[in-house]
């Protein structure tokens, strides 16, 4: 069973950068902007943990993660620079009228 929730509107994501949206139960997603189209992800890295909305940094569809400089590709969560070698989990995200929704 899936559900939806509004994580925000459009302009509550700038393009190039990422911000933190919470689902129900508490956990933090990290939401990246990259030319319009919006991805969301698990927010901690999954070979240091650190947070990515906070600290990451986004180059084109590349975030970085700030204690390892490890990497992977937003929009499928695969790890593209070591050392991280376990993928992010990805969360499905539709727009609808300005609204941004997130699959859980």
């Amino acid at each position: 069973m899936t559900n939806n929730v509004v994580i925000g509107v459009t302009t509550d994501f700038p393009d190039g950068e990422i911000r933190p949206a919470s689902l129900p139960d508490g956990t933090t997603l990290a939401v990246y902007n990259v030319g319009g189209t919006i991805y969301a992800t698990a927010d901690l890295c999954t070979h240091g943990e650190a947070s990515l909305s906070e600290e990451g940094i986004l180059t084109g569809t590349i975030v970085e993660c700030p204690w390892h400089f490890g990497t992977f590709d937003v929009t499928n969560g695969k790890p593209t620079g070591m050392p991280c070698t376990i993928a992010l989990k990805t969360f499905p995200v539709t727009v609808i009228e300005e609204r941004v929704y997130v699959e859980f």
